[in-house]
């Protein structure tokens, strides 16, 4: 596997970098062409500190963040991003704010929980939801209607890529788009070409990483 990983650098600061795989993948909701490995900007904190950087400047002067929900295992990048909109020598709304970190809880059914000791984080809060990749935008939405249901207000929504510019009318600021992966596709499992084509599933991959069939 390794050998067949590409590395693709961001040109707003080439730090912040991912490593892509073409193949035939399969996620929890889609399937997909091309593996986005961010191992490297999730867990070395030099990678994850400057990826913070090219985040939090979409926020600075535009967004009050009192909260960062973290999902898909960006809470190194997140307490980065953090670090940077309270900074108290930038002009940054969120200048002195202590903003928490949170990360939601999933049942074995699927819902996204915020236990009572965290709620006071979210509730009467600006909250920003940071994701690694978003493809089809489920799970995102279904952080905004948890933030929502514990009383949160939604102020921005950012991930390291993103196929798709909007959900629920906000946009999504990302450092890597489908212009940095033109031939990226994602599509229904039961709509899959490669499958209609006899392609064989490569492997299983999540926020967690990537698991060969």
């Amino acid at each position: 596997m390794d050998e067949r990983l590409e590395d693709l650098r961001s040109l707003k600061n080439p730090k912040a970098r991912i490593k892509i795989l073409k193949g035939h993948f399969a996620t929890s909701n889609s399937h997909i062409n091309t593996y986005i490995d961010m191992s490297t900007v999730k867990v070395r904190h030099n990678n994850c500190r400057e990826t913070a950087k090219v985040l939090a400047n979409e926020y600075v002067t535009s967004t009050t963040v009192d909260t960062i929900v973290c999902l898909e295992d960006t809470e190194s990048i997140g307490t980065f991003m953090a670090e940077q909109l309270a900074d108290m020598n930038m002009m940054s709304l969120s200048k002195g704010n202590n903003i928490s970190i949170v990360t939601p809880e999933y049942l074995p059914s699927g819902q996204m929980i915020f236990r009572d000791n965290k709620q006071r984080m979210v509730e009467n809060q600006q909250v920003l939801l940071l994701a690694a990749s978003i493809t089809t935008g489920k799970s995102v939405k279904k952080a905004i209607d948890t933030v929502l249901y514990y009383g949160g207000h939604v102020c921005g929504i950012c991930s390291i890529f993103s196929s798709i510019n909007r959900i629920h009318g906000i946009e999504v600021k990302t450092i890597f788009t489908s212009k940095d992966l033109p031939d990226y596709r994602a599509y229904p499992p039961e709509a899959c070409p490669m499958c209609r084509e006899g392609k064989r599933l490569e492997a299983i991959v999540n926020s967690f990483g990537y698991s060969k069939l």
